[in-house]
């Protein structure tokens, strides 16, 4: 596999979800499309013309985050659920320090961040919109 991305429905946050990671993770938005830029965009209500369509920000080579808002209007909601985690696997403990402190700010503390049984420095939170998230850091191994 070359790359793994994410793709996120919000109800109407997607530009403060995706500014917010832009923030934590850097770089810029590959794609930031509002539905009155597509075709069509023109007939909808001026409040869905403003949500987004499409958003794209590269956080790590071949990775990105991708995003949209779901529309009421089309017949269509977000459920938030307890079936998935983005998991993310850092260079560094200070690097995933710096990434849990920032995605678990707002938000609920799954498990902290700890050195595990299996070699890593690992933690798991929920972010203020609701998206479950796994960081971890696995400790080079030693020469016997």
């Amino acid at each position: 596999m070359l790359s793994t991305n994410f793709y996120l429905h919000f109800m109407g946050n997607t530009e403060e979800a995706m500014n917010f990671y832009k923030s934590l993770f850097g770089g810029e938005f590959e794609s930031f499309t509002r539905y009155a830029d597509v075709p069509g965009g023109e007939k909808m209500s001026a409040l869905d013309q403003r949500k987004i369509m499409h958003a794209s920000l590269p956080i790590a080579k071949g990775q990105m985050i991708m995003a949209t808002d779901t529309l009421e209007s089309m017949g269509r909601d977000v459920v938030f659920g307890n079936n998935y985690h983005i998991c993310l696997d850092a260079e560094s403990e200070a690097e995933v320090d710096k990434i849990f402190t920032g995605l678990s700010a707002g938000g609920v503390v799954e498990a902290p961040l700890n050195k595990t049984f299996w070699g890593a420095y690992f933690g798991m939170c929920d972010d203020k919109f609701g998206v479950k998230w796994m960081i971890n850091y696995t400790y080079p191994k030693t020469k016997k």
